[in-house]
Formats: C-alpha cells, structure tokens, sequence
C-alpha cells in the first residue's frame, strides 16, 4: 500500500508522528512528509532521519489552509495527528482549540479533496465520546467532519481511529509521575477512584497503520486497551523506583475532567464489530454500501458501552505495560 507513495503527517514531529514514520520507513514509501509548526522539533527529528532522505519537512499550521494545500501536492496518503490536545489549555483557550482541532481537520479535508489524496485517517481519542470539556468537543466534531466528507466524497476515503493515554507523549501522566520521583515529592492525585485507558506508542501506531490499511471510508476504529486507577499507576512507578514513601495526595478533579474515559459509547455499540481479537470497528447508523459490503460478516461488540472502569488490570500488568513502552 505504502510502497513507492507519497504520505503527509501534520503534526508529525510528536511522540505518534516519529513512531509512526520509523514505521514508515520499513514500508519503503517515496516520500514521507512531515507537516508541524514547530522549527525546533523539525531541526531535532531532521537530525534523528538524516540517514533517510525520503523523510522532508514543511513548516506550516493546520490553520492556514494555504500552507495545508500546499503541503498535499501529489500526497496520496495523509495521518492527521496535529491538535491541540491538553484538557486545561483548551479549556482555557478554547478558541484556539476550535481553530486547530476544527478549522485545521476542515483545511485537511478540503485541501485532500483538491489533491486526490486516496485515504486520510484522522487521529480522535476517548474524550470525543460522551465530551464534558472543550478538547473532547473539537475531537468529536473532527470525528463528525472527518467522517461527513467520506460520505459526500466519490474518490478520497476518510477514517477515523480513536486512541487512549499514550505512555510517554509531552505532557502525559507518566512522565508527569517520573518528574515527581527525581524531585521526591508526593504524588498528586486528581482522584482515587479515576481511571483510563493507557497504550504505548508501538500499540497506536499498529492502530493507525490497522486503520490506513483496512478502512474502506466512514468507520472509526478501536483498539481493545488496558485500563487502570490513576492510584495503581502511581503506586507501580513508585514501587518499581524504590520510592513507595512519597505517597499521593488528593487534589480534586480539574475542570474538564472525567473520572472515566470512554472508548464507545452506549449508542455507538449498537454499530460496533469486533474486527478480530484486537479491533473493533465502529459503523455509522446508515452505513453505506461500501461498508456493509466490508463488515457485514463481522460479529456485533457485544457490549453497551466501553469504558475504561469496566476492566482494570493489576498493579503487577501495569508494570509489564510499562516495561513494554520503555518505562
């Protein structure tokens, strides 16, 4: 698929665009083009891939639909990976939240459409489902938009996946927790009973190559993730440091904050399918020919609702999950 093509990735000097195009690589496209703001990551990511000239750069913001356009000339595939994606900053600015998250996923569509790109697959996340704060809202209407132009377009597809906590990514709870143990302080914690879906950058890259791959237009798919409690987390960082006297103190939930994260929602489930042991993918409620034709052999989820309480691993699973994402 990926052999000898041209593949955009906005917002692709992130923890997913790097792990993504290390993946890439090993598919031998003709060119991979990264797409951010940020000149600085451009210069550090340029030096890690200066052994491979297939991977270019461009500076430019997903708000500009000129520098978008521009930046889709001859691509035939596109990983939409650039947002805002920090609850409190697009609680505070939500403005600027709606211009990235809304207005760059309507560039992209727009400028894929003009380009003939043959597939884009736009990155979502949990809190698109059931929102309760401004960053979830962009996402969900992303999602909404995303899968919109599937439905109008007669060449370019369009897809979605939808992700968890990344282990590891800017600004994470991880590394958040990390920082706590070399400075020695206590643990705060938003609540005890808080819980959410974890990943590793390896797992959401296998996502998005699973969906850029099998997606046929206008389906959102779902990698079957672990959970856990925010208090077993820290608890295993702790323990696994040889810290476990700095404890954790109760701060209270930040605005914007669930306690638990959905993956699908109660009405989403009725379109759910289990695509095979790690997938499932999820329909609209009129799902065109294309996609029964595609899924309709597939069995239903069997669930109403996926929520990141409904199964929580061990403190003992949490440090292998941990171990496995480099932690």
């Amino acid at each position: 698929m990926f052999n000898n093509s041209i593949v955009l990735i906005t917002g692709g000097t992130g923890s997913w665009g790097r792990e993504l195009t290390k993946r890439l690589l090993a598919l031998r496209p003709k060119e991979i083009r990264i797409f951010s703001r940020g000149e600085f990551n451009q210069v550090l990511m340029a030096r890690e891939y200066e052994h491979a000239p297939e991977v270019t750069f461009r500076i430019g913001d997903v708000r500009d639909y000129e520098a978008v356009r521009s930046a889709c000339a001859n691509v035939d595939y596109i990983f939409h990976l650039a947002a805002l994606k920090h609850v409190t900053i697009c609680e505070n600015q939500p403005e600027e939240a709606l211009n990235t998250n809304v207005k760059g996923t309507e560039n992209v569509i727009r400028a894929s459409l003009e380009a003939g790109v043959k597939k884009v697959i736009d990155v979502s996340t949990d809190k698109a489902v059931n929102p309760v704060n401004f960053y979830g809202m962009t996402k969900l209407l992303g999602e909404r938009l995303i899968l919109n132009a599937d439905a109008r377009s007669e060449t370019t597809r369009y897809a979605c996946v939808r992700g968890g906590n990344v282990l590891g990514t800017r600004g994470s709870v991880v590394p958040f927790f990390l920082d706590m143990i070399k400075q020695q302080k206590t643990f705060p914690i938003t609540s005890v009973r808080m819980t959410r879906f974890l990943l590793t950058v390896s797992d959401a890259i296998e996502l998005l190559i699973k969906a850029a791959t099998e997606a046929v237009g206008g389906e959102i798919y779902v990698m079957k993730m672990n959970a856990c409690r925010i208090t077993d987390l820290a608890s295993a960082l702790q323990e696994k440091h040889g810290v476990p006297h700095l404890g954790m103190k109760e701060v209270g939930i930040r605005p914007g904050e669930k306690l638990h994260e959905e993956l699908v929602s109660p009405y989403e489930s009725e379109s759910a399918y289990r695509f095979d042991r790690q997938y499932y993918v999820i329909l609209p409620p009129h799902p065109s020919r294309r996609l029964s034709d595609k899924y309709r052999a597939l069995p239903k989820a069997g669930f109403r609702g996926y929520s990141s309480n409904d199964s929580l691993m061990s403190k003992q699973e949490i440090i292998q999950l941990l171990q496995k994402g480099g932690y």
